[in-house]
């Protein structure tokens, strides 16, 4: 896997944590890594966004970020409110393969939903995977309405003939209630592939060594880590 596309079933659900994790593994096991962030949104010129935070997490890792907004909305929309270019989801598959010919992996973190816009003519992330040709993680929420979130990116996906590895929970809680301790056995059967991991709330604010250990233990095998579904599961039985 040279190109992994991240992206969530919405907006808040740990998608830069998640992010950082993979690459966390990743630099973890020797390889190079970059992170490539397309759009980010509601963020000042010169503040830190995502890819910052991620390289804050997982120092080493290689960051590039395309075009930038200060609204908090979708690519599309912030763009026009502001009157800047929007960017093309052939740009973002450029960007990437440009950045896999100096790395081992390069992770393309989308905003938002697979579907948000990204500019005026309709292309978002998933027009970007299906030029890569590249398989998409996603990054779901643990709680209740989940599911359905889930099975619409998984359709979302499959139906442009983009394969979606797998799922990640974005925000493991403390407490989990009986609906996020059901949904660890309902989200695999969601279309969106294998539950690969349950990032623990909170793992944004770990200092970089104490994040490394954490990503390890929170992404299974397929991600570079030593997280076992089973397992867990058993841990919090529904």
């Amino acid at each position: 896997m040279r190109i992994l596309v991240v992206t969530g079933t919405g907006t808040e659900v740990g998608k830069t944590v998640v992010t950082a994790a993979v690459a966390a593994a990743a630099r973890g096991a020797g390889r190079r890594v970059a992170v490539l962030k397309p759009a980010q949104t509601g963020v000042a010129p010169g503040a830190p966004g995502d890819a910052d935070e991620v390289a804050r997490l997982v120092p080493g890792v290689s960051t590039d970020e395309l075009v930038r907004y200060p609204d908090p909305l979708a690519p599309a929309t912030a763009a026009a409110r502001c009157g800047a270019g929007c960017v093309r989801a052939e740009e973002v598959a450029d960007a990437a393969t440009r950045l896999a010919a100096d790395h081992d992996l390069v992770l393309v973190e989308g905003a938002g939903g697979l579907l948000v816009r990204l500019n005026a003519e309709g292309e978002t992330l998933a027009d970007a995977a299906v030029l890569l040709s590249a398989p998409v993680l996603v990054v779901a929420r643990p709680d209740l309405g989940t599911l359905n979130a889930t099975a619409l990116t998984g359709e979302a996906l499959r139906s442009r003939g983009v394969g979606p590895v797998g799922v990640v929970v974005g925000s493991w809680p403390c407490e989990p209630d009986l609906a996020v301790r059901c949904n660890l056995e309902d989200l695999p059967t969601m279309g969106a592939g294998p539950l690969l991991g349950a990032v623990p709330e909170g793992s944004g604010g770990l200092d970089a060594p104490a994040f490394a250990a954490t990503a390890r233990s929170a992404l299974a095998p397929a991600l570079g880590g030593t997280w076992d579904a089973a397992a867990f599961a058993a841990r919090y039985p529904a």
